[in-house]
């Protein structure tokens, strides 16, 4: 093993290697570091991750979501436990809502799991969502790269859970569980259409003590609401089932059917054209949004931005004639 990570001393190829070797102290710091939004360790960040590419891709993506409230982090404390247990190595990306004030994380994932956050098999790491749509921080993509490299059997990516989190999580994982409380009809009522559509399984929770009975009816509701939605992977229905994530009921069955379902997946060569398309898709938003700081970053562009927002917002401009307009100007920049 080597020794100390000097934070100092440490190039790239150093921490590269450091990384690939399984150590802790390196992987949080290149998390970190691709999480920096400073110039200058974007670019050592990307040099990083282009070192670090030949060393990816071999984990299962796994998106975890659900409304707040349902179990999320207690079923990944239990999940994770398991998968320890049958000795695979598991890493964690819980992303959670920002405060306005400081940018920092709310609720404290890393809390919120104690005891997987010892597991010497484990690695959770908080991140705030910050001004990202859709519950994910903006840098997810490439946490779960490096956790890749250092080794990790599985990754689990756990959204916020609110507005447009859960295609987020689907856009960047092989497989999305979303997870619904035992509420039976009423609560299938606030699911919409379009998220349950993007699970490939959707668990039950709390399915033990005087909760067992509506958990049994609500697996049966949304079961029977599954079969009537096309599955996002033809021949592989999303399937229901239920979990208890203090008894640990059900946690062995939910591995066995995303293992099964992820070796489908592989199999049918399925996995590798939708990890193509993420890339692709991965590409364009990051296209879209360093046009956008490169606006931001020019002074005179900037000015422009801000006199074009006021004017829609005044409703005197339309707000597709006043983007147009400053990206004529950006492209005469």
């Amino acid at each position: 093993m080597a020794g100390p990570l000097d934070s100092k001393a440490v190039n790239g190829a150093d921490l590269a290697a450091r990384l690939v070797g399984g150590d802790r102290r390196a992987l949080a710091r290149a998390v970190t570091l691709v999480e920096s939004t400073r110039n200058a360790d974007q670019a050592e960040a990307e040099a990083l991750l282009t070192r670090l590419l030949p060393n990816t891709g071999r984990a299962m993506r796994i998106g975890v979501s659900g409304a707040p409230g349902v179990g999320k982090s207690t079923f990944i404390e239990a999940f994770g436990g398991h998968l320890t247990g049958l000795g695979k190595r598991v890493a964690v990306f819980a992303i959670d809502p920002s405060s306005r004030r400081s940018g920092g994380s709310i609720l404290g994932d890393k809390t919120r799991m104690e005891k997987l956050s010892r597991d010497p098999g484990a690695y959770i790491r908080p991140s705030p969502a910050g001004t990202t749509l859709g519950g994910v921080a903006r840098r997810t993509r490439e946490s779960m790269l490096l956790a890749e490299a250092a080794g990790f059997d599985v990754v689990l990516v756990e959204t916020v859970g609110v507005g447009q989190s859960e295609t987020a999580v689907a856009d960047m994982t092989d497989l999305f569980v979303l997870l619904a409380s035992p509420g039976g009809g009423d609560d299938l009522q606030g699911i919409k259409r379009g998220v349950m559509e993007l699970a490939d399984l959707l668990l039950v929770t709390k399915s033990d003590g005087d909760l067992l009975a509506a958990a049994t009816r609500a697996a049966a509701d949304y079961q029977s609401a599954l079969h009537l939605m096309r599955p996002r992977h033809p021949g592989l229905a999303p399937k229901v089932l239920k979990v208890s994530s203090v008894s640990g009921q059900g946690i062995a069955e939910a591995w066995s059917e995303i293992a099964a379902y992820h070796d489908a997946l592989t199999a049918s060569g399925a996995l590798v054209r939708l990890r193509a398309e993420q890339a692709r898709r991965w590409f364009w938003s990051e296209v879209q949004t360093m046009i956008g700081e490169a606006i931001l970053e020019d002074a005179a562009l900037s000015e422009d931005a801000s006199r074009l927002e006021v004017a829609v917002a005044a409703g005197g401009s339309l707000p597709a004639a006043a983007a147009r307009s400053l990206l004529r100007r950006f492209r005469g920049a």
